[in-house]
């Protein structure tokens, strides 16, 4: 098993709520991986009628699970278990062109700081044509229960 599926292992969800399909690299300053929005996903039914979008929330979620909290599971390393909490605490984000059904998008994260189990990064999704679909900055706090 490699690094990289061993953090995909490890995320903490599952299909319907699990946007990442692969992660293609991964080091103690960045990530990147993949999604693609399959055009029978529930929340196409009624995000636009007879125009399906993406919800600029999903497009933040895949965002934070790809390039946050699979960044967050490298950067513990063995100190990731059962009772590790990952909580998504902030997100200054801009969209900036839709993302219709069957669009793969690439997630690219840049970690600016991690200390004291708060972890933030600048995140970037591209569509396949290269486009930037949305950008922000996102952070989130990694801890073990008490």
């Amino acid at each position: 098993m490699t690094k990289l599926t061993e953090i995909l292992a490890k995320l903490p969800y599952s299909k319907p709520f699990l946007f990442v399909d692969e992660l293609l690299h991964v080091n103690e300053n960045s990530v990147i991986g993949t999604y693609t929005f399959k055009e029978d996903l529930d929340f196409y039914k009624g995000h636009f009628k007879d125009n399906p979008v993406t919800p600029g929330v999903i497009l933040t979620e895949t965002m934070a699970q790809i390039g946050l909290v699979s960044l967050g599971i490298y950067l513990l390393g063995n100190n990731f278990n059962k009772d590790t909490v990952i909580a998504f605490t902030s997100a200054d984000m801009q969209f900036l062109k839709p993302v219709y059904p069957n669009e793969k998008v690439t997630v690219t994260s840049q970690k600016s700081f991690f200390r004291f189990g708060k972890l933030k990064c600048d995140v970037v999704m591209t569509n396949e044509a290269g486009q930037e679909v949305c950008k922000g900055i996102m952070a989130g706090m990694i801890t073990n229960k008490l």
